[in-house]
Formats: C-alpha cells, sequence, structure tokens
C-alpha cells in the first residue's frame, strides 16, 4: 500500500469521556484495566493462561497454554477438555436457574420468556433428538432458520454432543444454501417451514427443498421446526418434524467433552467471487474471548438485559447472541423480524417494553432508524438504556452522534467494535467506564490484543497515514483455518510480513492519541491520482451533510486519474426525480472538498431511495463497483433486501 496518502482534514475533535453514573456501577475500572494491559505486555501467554483458568470450567485442565509449533495453526489449551454448551447452559443452573435466559419476540408480536432451566431441558432434549437421527460428535449440522429461540436451541445442541454446526442466514438463496451444505459434507440440516419478515412469511423449506433438490446426498435427514404454519412438502423416510423428533427424549442429555481445539462451528463468508469460506472456529478459544469482550466491553451485570440485534447467520449472532450472553448468565432480547414493522419505532418499543439495558446493532439500522426522524423513539421510555453498541462496519459521526444524543440520550456510553467473522470476538473498542470515545473511532485494542497499523514492510507507520491493519500476536478466538482448505487460509490471512501477521483486509490509520480509525477494507481504499483515499472517510463526509442520509463510495476506472470517485447517495428528503440534482451534487463536492480536500470530491453522484443491502444490513459493494462501470450485474441479488433498488441506482427507475 502507498504511503502517498492525503491528511485528511476531517479529524473528529469531539470527545467524550464516560459519564459519572456510569463510571460508578460499572465492573471494570481504570485501575484494573491498566492492570490487565500490563499483564498481557509481560507474559502473552500466561495472560491468557489465566483467563482461561478463571471463565472456564474444564473437564480435563490444560497444562499447555498455546502451541505455535506450526504456525499459523494455533492451538489454545490444547491438551484441556471442555464443553461449550455446559459453560453456557449447566455453569448456570447453580445460580441462575429460574432467571430468563431469553426474551423471545416474534416478528407478529407473540411473545415468550425462557429461563435457564428450560433452556437447558430445550438444549437436551433436542440433543438427544439429534443424537437419535444418528448425528455424532465430528458430525456437520447445516441450521438454516428465521430468528427464533429454536435457533438458538439447535447450535447449544450441537455444541453439546460434538456436532459442528453451520447456520446458514435465512435470506441466502437455495443455490447459496446448496455451496455450503455441499463443502460441510453435512449429514443433517435443521429449518423451519418458515419465518416472519418485514410483514411477510420468508418459506424456507421450500428454499431448502430447492438446494436438496440436486445434489446434496450427505443430507440424510431434515428437520423442520412449524413456525408459520405455511404449507410445506414433506419429503418421506427424510423430513421429520422437530417435534415429532423430540417425542419421548429425555431432559437430560451429558454434555460431550470436547478437546479446547476442536471445531465448534464453521461459518461462511459471503463474497460474490470464489467458492464461499467455511471459517472454522475452536471450542474453549472462541468462547473465552466471547465471554472476556461481554465483561469487558459490555460491561455485562446480573440485571441487565442484553439485546444484540445481530440474526445468527452472522458471527455477530454467534459471539453475541448464542454463546457470550449465555456463558456469562446473561438475559437476552432475541428479535424475529425487521426494525421497521409495524413502524420505524419497533427496536424502540422493544426496547421500552423488555426494559433492556444494553442494546448493540449496525450501522446500516442506525442511519435507517435517523432517517425516519427524532420523534418515534421519543414516543418511547428507553431510561432503562445504560449502554449503547454500533457493530459490522464503521458508523460516521453523524449517525454515531444521533444515536448518542437521541437513543442515549447524552448519558449512555457508545461502544464501537471492530472485529470480525475471523477474529471471533471483539478486538478493538472502548471499555466503556474508562475509554473517552470520540465519534468514528473503535479507539484502542482490548487488552492481550496486539493491533497495529503497518506497511508493505510490516513496520508502523505515522500517525495519521492509512496503513495495513494487523494483529501482531495470536489470541484465543482467532480463525483455525478455512474448513478443508489449509492453503487458502495461509494465502488470504498470512500473505505477507513473513506469515507472522494476521492481515483483517482492512485500512486503518491511528491518531494522535492511538485511537484506530477504520478506512475502509484494503480493496475499497482507492487511489487517485497517486492518493490514497479511504472510503469510509469520504462517505462520512457525505452523511455529515445536513441533507444527506447515507452514503456509499466506490472507485471507477479513470484514464487519467487511475480512479475516480462515483457515490451513492441517500437524501433525507425525497429522491430527485430521474435520480439527477445538478445543484444538490455542486453543493455536495464543494462540501467534501471542504471537509476533506479537493482531492477528495466525488466525480459522479447518483441519487435513490437506498442503497444496495441485505437482509443484515451489510451494503452490497461489489454490486455498486459493477453500476459504477457500467457492467452487468452477474451475481446472485436474491439476498437483497429490497432488489428494485437496483434499477434506480443503474438510472433506470
Amino acid at each position: 500500500m502507498a504511503q502517498n496518502n492525503i491528511q485528511s482534514t476531517l479529524m473528529e475533535n469531539r470527545q467524550f469521556p464516560p459519564c459519572e453514573s456510569f463510571y460508578k456501577t460499572a465492573t471494570l475500572t481504570p485501575k484494573n484495566l491498566d492492570a490487565l494491559y500490563a499483564k498481557a505486555a509481560e507474559d502473552h501467554e500466561a495472560f491468557w493462561g489465566d483467563l482461561a483458568k478463571q471463565e472456564i470450567d474444564w473437564i480435563k485442565p490444560f497444562t499447555k497454554v498455546l502451541d505455535d509449533s506450526n504456525a499459523p495453526f494455533y492451538k489454545w489449551f490444547v491438551d484441556g477438555e471442555m464443553n461449550v454448551s455446559y459453560n453456557c447452559l449447566d455453569k448456570q443452573l447453580a445460580e441462575n436457574a429460574d432467571k430468563t435466559a431469553i426474551i423471545f419476540e416474534g416478528e407478529p408480536g407473540d411473545v415468550q420468556h425462557i429461563t435457564y432451566r428450560e433452556l437447558h431441558q430445550k438444549v437436551c432434549v433436542f440433543a438427544n433428538a439429534l443424537k437419535a437421527q444418528g448425528v455424532t460428535k465430528g458430525d456437520r449440522v447445516v441450521i438454516y432458520m428465521p430468528m427464533i429461540s429454536e435457533a438458538i436451541i439447535a447450535m447449544q445442541a450441537c455444541a453439546r454432543i460434538g456436532a459442528i454446526h453451520s447456520v446458514v442466514f435465512g435470506g441466502f438463496s437455495a443455490g447459496a444454501l446448496k455451496d455450503r451444505i455441499e463443502d460441510t459434507q453435512a449429514k443433517v440440516m435443521i429449518t423451519a417451514d418458515g419465518g416472519h419478515r418485514g410483514g411477510k412469511t420468508i418459506p424456507l423449506k421450500n428454499t431448502a427443498d430447492q438446494a436438496l433438490s440436486d445434489g446434496c446426498e450427505t443430507i440424510q435427514t431434515v428437520i423442520v421446526f412449524k413456525r408459520c404454519g405455511n404449507d410445506i412438502t414433506m419429503q418421506q423416510g427424510r423430513d421429520i418434524w422437530w417435534h415429532d423428533a423430540e417425542q419421548g427424549q429425555s431432559t437430560d442429555c451429558k454434555a460431550e467433552p470436547m478437546r479446547a481445539s476442536d471445531p465448534l462451528f464453521l461459518l461462511y463468508t459471503s463474497g460474490s467471487t470464489g467458492t464461499p469460506k467455511g471459517i472454522q472456529h475452536s471450542s474453549a478459544g472462541y468462547l473465552l474471548n466471547a465471554i472476556t469482550t461481554m465483561r469487558w466491553v459490555f460491561d455485562i451485570q446480573e440485571k441487565d438485559v442484553f439485546w444484540c440485534t445481530a440474526d445468527v447467520g452472522w458471527v455477530t449472532g454467534h459471539t453475541y447472541v448464542t454463546y457470550g450472553p449465555l456463558a456469562t448468565g446473561a438475559t437476552m432480547v432475541v428479535y424475529e423480524g425487521v426494525p421497521t414493522v409495524p413502524d420505524a419505532g419497533r427496536f424502540w418499543d422493544i426496547c421500552s417494553r423488555h426494559g433492556v439495558t444494553i442494546f448493540y446493532t449496525a450501522p446500516t439500522a442506525i442511519r435507517a432508524l435517523m432517517k425516519a426522524g427524532d420523534d418515534i423513539p421519543r414516543r418511547y421510555d428507553l431510561s432503562h438504556l445504560r449502554l449503547l453498541g454500533s457493530v459490522g462496519e464503521p458508523i460516521n459521526p453523524e449517525a454515531w452522534m444521533w444515536y448518542h444524543r437521541v437513543i442515549g440520550q447524552e448519558r449512555c456510553p457508545i461502544v464501537d467494535t471492530w472485529w470480525q467473522t475471523e477474529t471471533g470476538a471483539h478486538m478493538i473498542a472502548p471499555v466503556p467506564a474508562v475509554t473517552v470515545t470520540k465519534p468514528g473511532s473503535c479507539t484502542r485494542a482490548l487488552p492481550g490484543i496486539d493491533a497495529a497499523v503497518v506497511d508493505e514492510q510490516g513496520q508502523e507507520i505515522e500517525t495519521n497515514q492509512g496503513g495495513y491493519l494487523v494483529i501482531r500476536k495470536p489470541w484465543p478466538a482467532m480463525i483455525q483455518t478455512i474448513w478443508g482448505d489449509d492453503q487458502r487460509y495461509k494465502d488470504t490471512y498470512w500473505p505477507y510480513f513473513d506469515g507472522k501477521y494476521y492481515l483483517a483486509g482492512d485500512s486503518a490509520r491511528r491518531d494522535e492519541e492511538g485511537y484506530f480509525w477504520i478506512m475502509g477494507r484494503i480493496d475499497d481504499v482507492l487511489n487517485v491520482s497517486g492518493h490514497r483515499l479511504g472510503t469510509m472517510e469520504i462517505e462520512s463526509a457525505l452523511a455529515a451533510h445536513p441533507a444527506v442520509a447515507e452514503a456509499a463510495v466506490v472507485g471507477k476506472p479513470h484514464d487519467i486519474k487511475g480512479e475516480s470517485i462515483f457515490a451513492y447517495v441517500v437524501l433525507k428528503a425525497e429522491r430527485p426525480e430521474n435520480g439527477i440534482d445538478d445543484e444538490m451534487t455542486n453543493e455536495l463536492r464543494a462540501w467534501v472538498a471542504k471537509q476533506i480536500g479537493a482531492i477528495a470530491k466525488p466525480d459522479d453522484i447518483r441519487y435513490a431511495d437506498n442503497l444496495p443491502k441485505t437482509r443484515s444490513g451489510k451494503i452490497m459493494r461489489r454490486l455498486l463497483r459493477a453500476i459504477a462501470k457500467g457492467e452487468e450485474i452477474t451475481q446472485d441479488t436474491s439476498t437483497l433486501e429490497n432488489e428494485s433498488i437496483l434499477l434506480q441506482l443503474q438510472g433506470k427507475a
């Protein structure tokens, strides 16, 4: 990455220290945090080894913390044995048996409360049902479910008997589902007749049948949960209803002893090019970072009601729905639907009715709800909230400030978290009672995480200069490999720096206080006339304009500049006729020039009612690049929340 960066004048100078009321009740104080950093710096292995002994119940204690003899295939706590489901459920029965584990709310409004005792029983029953279908330790089970309690039960049941689960997001197409089934060579698939989303019934079983209609020969059984009651076809000899599979099964199922490094799950990244990558995570190391980050970043406490809005089809829903909250004895909210049904107040209504104290969601959701206006959240009692979180992509300062002012009512710390499917848990994030936050920055690396911004030679680079974001020491929750493809794992994540540093794939810079600012993916950093510009920086500048609700920026080949800047903008007002507004375009170009510099002015600006997003809220930037280049769209668009938006972006509507 060339170091001919333009230094931005868009420096965020606003700072927000932890409020006094939060500081008084927080569990991690500045003194405690300093001690953690000091211990990690003194002895990296001992630091993680001591935490593993404190936080995890071991069947067989480990004697070796880290095996780095076959780097980068690092193994943590290798000779220890434990079980993840035991640590999430059985461990809670002594003191939290009658505490609510899950508050489930369906999109139609149905609500269910499940205690830890009840959840333990449900998991044991379904684990026995899986065993009755021939599932044994090491078998792969694909889970294709709506965001309901049973998805979590299925994941925990797999962990209990040592099966490796692979959750496929319920918005994925039959083709995407088929690819993942065939790569895992799964024996069983767990699905539902349908799910409620966006006011519609999503026909999951029909999609599953399409995936299985041509191939997927390893699938012997399909277990179907009846959620919506929609018409489906049950194939004799293969398909079985969930309730029938559970019939007569015991509520007692002993947790299978698992080696610390045994795979817990596979989760496939959904790139539009090449075959999906099956990210493989271990048992003990993954769980340890899930627990420590629940404590450090979320300050989880006995009376908290924790709500991570992510679907279990994504890693956020694994770590901060299925495993982290349960392993720390938390009460959590699980919601099936979208934030805009029946209206844009649904999230705030849920927070109010269920007394949510910690709320964790994506910047895309925040920006969409911000566009709906301040009056809607003000209708609801959000006084229970004490901490807010952001996940999935960098949050622009304008959205951060709205989140702080309107939702947090200027009293809730915001934890802007940087991490990845591959890292397993938070890597760079504020500690809410300690860290002075800055809108748009994920702040500093957590204890035991050695993050840095480096050049092509692996050397740390100057303040406010963009470079590669890397992790220089192994950590417990790290990716173990890509399922079935060790070489691809090495080539993808350890390609430079003599294979010593994990390459995150993001570009970043650090400011004068050592805070990290994520500039975008490495392939999203534009080279404009020899200057390296982060797309996130330009997007933040556009979104800071009072008329703009959201923006996305991509590069377009240019004969002279190398790349030109192509921006897609969603205005707070109605979209201009035919998507053209020369006056607004000139104003926005001048605005960006003032915020960053003339070199960052977008060459093209196209207006739309929305951006192309998956049902999880992720912007599909590859589609935007293809549109900017005038290319035909060939990739699968079935996961988009609204496919019709593509016509607007192409200037055809």
